[in-house]
């Protein structure tokens, strides 16, 4: 799915390569966005995901490959050129200028009259809520704020494409979640095309209509939020999306693949040969955790060794016979934080079939 839900793309990247001496950043992307479409690029550091953000906004030239916006082949045109705005992690706000200056910075090098700068200062301002702070300087605002200054600045100019490179990496993790959702309503109000990058998967999943994973400068898997966490295409993918467990085994028939230590009923018929070597991954959450078990497929016992409590749940590690470990996740449905098991306590772990997806990358 590297095309978006409506077939229409606005963004158009074919076959982008970037080396850099003998080093290949980015190799072959090919990757269409839609008008409006939030997209998330989402990766490790060094997967390339900057490089691809940077040869948008013209920073950076391809090696191969084009770039096209609107039906525009963006090639050779310089940054100040495209009609494209990028926001940084740092905000790169001006410490010398108020919060009205920096919103007003770039209309006013592109010559715009002054009733305009101030009609669109005026009307970013309160599209951000930050009205009030107009006079202010960037070291008198929170992260936060200057975080809305930042978007309301690369917003003035009305861009065709925002970029954002990891827009929220500079906030503490309680604010970064507020902002995620306040950030989505005004790009969203706005209507502008939006491509992010970012390491936080959290973050790409809550923002991003589309999520492309990305290593080695290649996009792995490109997808609904849900659809790449629920149906990863490969072992990377299924350990870099949330928590999983990977068990390697064998096809026993369309129905079961044997593991080291548990047999894997599924739901649906796996078009493989018997003996075929694949990867099984369970997410945590799909496990339930009992002190008995029952007889038959998609359960294993094992003994508590870790738990790590979060509040809301706790996530139990187990040891399995064959020394391997076992994630599970387990929500907190009692008061005063009472667990449900102890470390040293044997437990049976089990899943329902279809609660796994059976990999062959």
């Amino acid at each position: 799915m590297n095309t978006p839900p409506d077939n229409q793309a606005f963004l158009r990247i074919e076959a982008v390569t970037k080396d850099f001496g003998s080093f290949r950043a980015v190799d072959g992307v090919n990757l269409d966005v839609a008008r409006g479409e939030i997209f998330a690029l989402l990766g490790s550091s060094g997967c390339g995901k900057s490089t691809l953000l940077r040869m948008l906004a013209g920073f950076e030239t391809p090696s191969a490959g084009r770039v096209v916006l609107g039906g525009v082949d963006l090639a050779g045109r310089p940054p100040y050129e495209r009609p494209v705005n990028m926001m940084f992690q740092s905000y790169a706000l001006f410490p010398h200028l108020s919060v009205w200056d920096n919103i007003a910075f770039g209309l006013r090098r592109d010559g715009l009259p002054r009733a305009e700068v101030q009609a669109r200062v005026e009307e970013m301002l309160r599209l951000v809520q930050m009205t009030s702070f107009a006079t202010r300087k960037p070291h008198q605002l929170s992260g936060g704020q200057q975080q809305r200054v930042a978007l309301a600045r690369s917003l003035a100019k009305r861009p065709q494409l925002l970029l954002l490179d990891e827009p929220l990496g500079a906030l503490d993790k309680k604010l970064r979640e507020e902002t995620q959702i306040e950030l989505v309503n005004i790009i969203r109000q706005i209507g502008v095309t939006c491509v992010m990058v970012t390491h936080d998967q959290e973050e790409a999943m809550m923002m991003a209509s589309r999520i492309a994973v990305m290593s080695q400068g290649r996009l792995l898997q490109i997808g609904a939020p849900a659809e790449v966490y629920e149906s990863p295409s490969s072992r990377f993918v299924a350990d870099f999306i949330g928590n999983v467990n990977l068990m390697d085994g064998t096809v026993e028939d369309g129905a079961h693949v044997r593991c080291a230590d548990v047999v894997h009923e599924l739901s649906e018929p796996f078009a493989a040969g018997a003996g075929q070597a694949v990867t099984v991954a369970v997410r945590p959450e799909k496990i339930r955790l009992d002190a008995a078990g029952t007889a038959g497929a998609n359960q294993v016992q094992g003994v508590v060794r870790a738990f790590s409590y979060f509040g809301d749940a706790t996530m139990y590690h187990l040891e399995l016979p064959s020394g391997a470990r076992l994630k599970a996740n387990v929500e907190n449905e009692r008061r005063h934080g009472e667990l449900a098991f102890a470390v040293g306590d044997s437990v049976w772990a089990s899943w329902q079939p279809g609660a796994q997806v059976v990999l062959t990358e």
